[in-house]
């Protein structure tokens, strides 16, 4: 369900009156809860750091393989170059629908996030906001680009075991 900006703009004004009230109680307890979300935030964000860690290794390893395997490299180091990449493209397959369900991850955050652009924001709450957005647009690229890596590298294997393939069948007709 999609909030509209009015309804967005009731939800601001109640916690900007939730944050004034709460302000008016003790500075001890009010440390200790912004203290205690501030570690909480901290440990939700190192979490979620951890699955955009991962994809960004496997894109640079993706990255490496593509370019080992395109490079020009005498026949028999290449035709056992893409034997072993090949083995490795099945297990590797895991990447896509990781990388897809981050993406309709993404986009669930993205229709469900509350908008900072009224002046009821504070300058944090907006940069916040910016902040989030900037996360999530690097991270459909990380996406992306995990997707495209893997079809090039099947890709480019496919067609150098058809190349080969060619040859063979090239040698056998001018054997006879």
């Amino acid at each position: 369900m999609r909030v509209h900006k009015f309804g967005r703009c009731l939800v601001e004004a109640s916690k900007d009156w939730h944050r004034k009230t709460a302000s008016k109680e003790k500075k001890t307890k009010s440390e200790s809860e912004s203290g205690e979300q501030r570690r909480r935030r901290k440990k939700e964000s190192d979490h979620m750091a951890l699955q955009w860690l991962v994809l960004s290794y496997v894109v640079a390893a993706e990255a490496a393989v593509a370019i080992l395997v395109t490079l020009p490299t005498p026949k028999l180091l290449r035709d056992r170059l893409v034997y072993f990449v090949s083995l490795i493209l099945q297990p590797a397959l895991f990447i896509v629908p990781f990388a897809g369900f981050q993406l309709v991850d993404i986009y669930w955050k993205n229709e469900h996030r509350l908008m900072c652009t009224s002046d009821v924001c504070t300058a944090a709450e907006r940069d916040r906001y910016e902040k989030s957005i900037y996360k999530a647009q690097r991270n459909v690229v990380l996406c992306i680009a995990a997707c495209f890596l893997y079809w090039s590298i099947y890709r480019i294997c496919k067609y150098q075991k058809d190349l080969k393939n060619l040859e063979e069948v090239e040698k056998r007709y001018k054997s006879k």
